[in-house]
């Protein structure tokens, strides 16, 4: 089938540098992407997803975030468009993390992208692959140099043989994190839904729909999670309805469709204007320990007219073994706390109520008003929460507060073990288990115990291997290490002479 040739206006400006412009700098991919049309799109994400106050923190290519939710769902295909080294690590990383899905990918060149020829060549794929027997949906995103470039794919068609074409834009100069960008697809997914739901009759739940109203859960949580909160809803007459992202597009409908939204993740702000706009009230926090069970129940009943009563026998059920898990595995130790995936805030309340010292929250995601509640809890029993954190700020914590256990992003955790201090990876050690009602009380407890026990191992490690040494002389050497202060001047001197050269290259 051949299609009319659609003019793209197109920056050549993206394609500066080497790597296709991948390495050209957030700035000037920023500038290209603007200058080729893509404005609207980038200040909403500055709106949705505001960095600072350094820019953004330092995580996996944002991208990966829209690319997992799409491997996620049911008869949905994702392509890729993007240059070759981004979407290779892409893949690879959405393997590594279980896809069992094939990835799309339409490749381009210099040629192709200046002169709109990638565009046809995705609108070519969109087609190929629109076979409503296999998919619902087909998502396509645009990584960074695309997007610098213009390509439009909001000029795609909507749907093709009934089958739903999603065209986003996710460059990594403009989405901080990938927590950030499922919400992009979901909110994207959520808005197609909701105007399709508005023009008249959808397809039902493939489990059909409730007979009590719903709860919608924003935000990937352990699997035993959502069925907790359907338990602790059950006494108010309530149940818990999907959680967004969903698994198969059918459930957007069921989605849109509830009586109040919980954002048990805060930062899902596209996601969040989607059900306001469908007239849904949206609750932030979630039921994570004793305290923040009890809020989060009252909060739902009022969103959703339950008496008094009703919220009373809901909290009547779940308080007391709350506080009995609680109580019976204790968390005895100072710790530090920082992750990339959102719910950092919810661990460091269950933490807290577990008896632990905890000194330092950082988490990548911004603040936003549906995370206000755990700031203020926090806050108020010392702990220092910061959003969109460093690296830098991550490390300086475990420096200045010397916890027994830090838990974080790999360098963080790497960084503390260097002290001798134990560490656990936030996101498959730490997040990845139960965090509501009696489960998540005292899912934690047995890990981070036995991690602050492995002091001492840290310390005879550090003594075993301390002459080792550390930096460019780090490993085993026969000799020491002879050092070329000569040769390090020499590369400094030529490594300002190139930057000198570029800067004035940039002025004429």
């Amino acid at each position: 089938m051949s299609h009319p040739v659609i003019p793209i206006v197109a920056n050549p400006e993206a394609l500066k540098a080497d790597g296709l412009g991948c390495h050209s700098g957030k700035d000037q991919l920023d500038a290209a992407a603007r200058a080729a049309g893509k404005s609207e799109t980038l200040d909403q994400y500055a709106q949705d997803y505001p960095k600072g106050p350094h820019d953004q923190p330092q995580s996996m290519c944002p991208a990966f975030g829209s690319l997992r939710v799409g491997l996620r769902m049911r008869r949905t295909a994702t392509i890729l468009s993007g240059s070759a080294c981004c979407v290779y690590g892409l893949t690879f990383t959405s393997h590594f993390y279980g896809a069992r899905r094939s990835v799309g990918y339409v490749p381009f060149d210099s040629e192709s992208l200046v002169t709109g020829k990638l565009f046809e060549d995705i609108r070519d794929a969109v087609h190929k692959e629109a076979n409503p027997d296999l998919y619902d949906a087909i998502v396509i995103i645009n990584l960074c140099v695309p997007t610098a470039s213009g390509v439009p794919l909001q000029i795609l068609p909507k749907e093709i043989n009934g089958v739903r074409i999603i065209g986003i834009d996710v460059p990594g100069f403009g989405v901080p994190t990938h927590a950030e960008a499922k919400d992009v697809l979901a909110g994207a997914m959520l808005r197609y839904a909701r105007n399709e739901a508005g023009a008249g009759p959808v397809a039902a739940p493939r489990n059909g729909k409730s007979d009590k109203p719903t709860i919608t859960l924003i935000g990937e949580m352990f699997p035993a999670d959502p069925v907790t909160i359907g338990m602790m809803l059950e006494p108010m007459g309530l149940a818990a309805g999907p959680v967004v992202p969903t698994r198969e597009w059918r459930e957007l409908y069921a989605a849109l469709d509830c009586a109040a939204v919980a954002a048990i993740h805060p930062f899902y702000t596209a996601s969040v204007r989607e059900f306001e706009a469908a007239g849904r009230q949206v609750i932030g926090s979630a039921p994570v320990g004793h305290d923040g069970t009890e809020a989060w129940l009252q909060a739902i009943g009022n969103s959703c007219n339950i008496g008094q009563a009703q919220i009373d026998a809901a909290k009547n059920r779940m308080l007391p073994a709350v506080r009995a898990a609680l109580a019976a595995k204790p968390v005895k130790g100072r710790i530090t706390l920082s992750g990339y995936e959102g719910s950092e805030l919810l661990v460091a309340r269950l933490l807290v109520e577990s008896g632990a010292d905890l000194r330092y929250v950082g988490t990548a995601c911004p603040k936003t008003i549906h995370s206000a509640a755990d700031l203020e809890w926090l806050n108020a029993r010392g702990v220092h929460v910061q959003y969109r954190a460093s690296l830098e700020q991550d490390i300086a914590a475990v420096h200045e507060f010397k916890p027994d256990l830090a838990i974080g992003t790999t360098p963080v955790v790497q960084a503390a073990k260097e002290m001798s201090i134990p560490g656990l990876y936030f996101t498959n050690l730490i997040s990845a288990r139960p965090l509501m009602g009696p489960a998540g009380a005292g899912s934690l407890a047995a890990v981070v115990n036995a991690a602050i026990g492995n002091k001492a191992r840290m310390d005879d490690m550090k003594s075993f291997f301390g002459g080792t040494g550390i930096g460019d002389s780090a490993g085993v050497w026969e000799g020491k290490p002879q050092e070329r202060p000569e040769f390090r001047t020499e590369t400094r001197r030529r490594l300002e002479k190139a930057a000198k050269k570029r800067k004035a290259e940039e002025m004429i």
